[in-house]
């Protein structure tokens, strides 16, 4: 195939409004879900998927990110895993700011010259993905794309028909094979549709792979409501102008946690404080006596 995928593109410039108060100071991709931050997670699924060079789009407010991946001699001579480096976790970690809130699409566009001409992974830095193979499903993305010669290759998840105007939504011709698995030929992806108008249940699940072209769709994407310039309008262009566009499910063990609101939130950390290795089975216990005690 000759091409490879070795960059990344994180955004994580999102105000957060709706975790506040959490996020008034800091971050919401610094909001710890178990053990480590969000944006962690993100990070640690690249390096596991041998992404090496990772872009983070920041913003105002946003500097505990930048100080999370740098170097800390301060704590001494601790555990790799309680110091989680860029150097440390074997990626090179570089920054833009995005100094307007202009949406996902923009913070994208602001990649070109770190991805210049070469396909690029985008992940969502408010978005984990769970899985007991860390860095799977952005594996099994590339060689889908590169297989298939795609223009965008993206993750998605079902979703209850009454969740779907919460998400980008894609609408599939057909199934294709490939050696990562049956994947969806698109025809439409849709912000945010009404339950009537949604063309599927197959939601966006915040992990994308992207050739250059996108950024051309991005100058020609005119701002959305809030005066926003979508990455789904963009990738919606594509598709209509005829560009293979394709969508990849999620395996049945693999679960996002988009830390974008409350209940997601506290359903992320319950989840992953019951699967720690020494906490886990304590967690675990504590619910049951709680909801327990509730029921009676």
């Amino acid at each position: 195939m000759g091409r490879i995928v070795q960059k990344a593109v994180v955004p994580a410039a999102g105000k957060g409004s709706r975790l506040l108060p959490a996020t008034k100071s800091q971050p919401k991709e610094m909001l710890p879900v178990g053990r480590k931050p969000v944006i962690q997670y993100v990070v640690e699924e690249l390096a596991h998927a041998d992404i090496r060079n990772v872009l983070i789009i920041t913003g105002r407010k946003k500097r505990s990110i930048e100080d999370h991946f740098d170097e800390d001699a301060d704590w001494g001579d601790l555990e790799d895993e309680l110091l989680p480096s860029a150097a440390r976790l074997g990626v090179q970690v570089f920054y833009v700011r995005q100094s307007q809130p202009l949406g996902l699409g923009h913070a994208v566009s602001l990649a070109q010259e770190f991805t210049g001409g070469e396909p690029f992974v985008v992940s969502l830095g408010d978005t984990i993905i769970w899985t007991p193979r860390p860095g799977s499903l952005i594996q099994r993305m590339i060689q889908a794309h590169l297989e298939l010669k795609a223009t965008a290759t993206i993750a998605v998840e079902t979703v209850r028909r009454e969740h779907v105007s919460r998400y980008g939504i894609v609408a599939p011709a057909h199934w294709e094979k490939t050696s990562a698995g049956e994947v969806m030929r698109l025809t439409d992806i849709v912000e945010k549709p009404s339950v009537e108008e949604a063309p599927s249940c197959f939601a966006v699940a915040a992990r994308y792979i992207l050739e250059p072209v996108i950024y051309d769709a991005l100058k020609e994407t005119p701002p959305s409501i809030g005066n926003e310039i979508q990455l789904t309008d963009a990738i919606r262009l594509l598709v209509r102008e005829g560009y293979p566009v394709y969508a990849l499910p999620l395996e049945p063990d693999e679960q996002r946690w988009d830390i974008g609101n409350f209940e997601s939130y506290f359903k992320a950390f319950v989840h992953v404080a019951m699967m720690d290795e020494e906490h886990g089975a304590e967690i675990r216990e504590f619910v049951r006596e709680l909801l327990g005690g509730q029921l009676q």
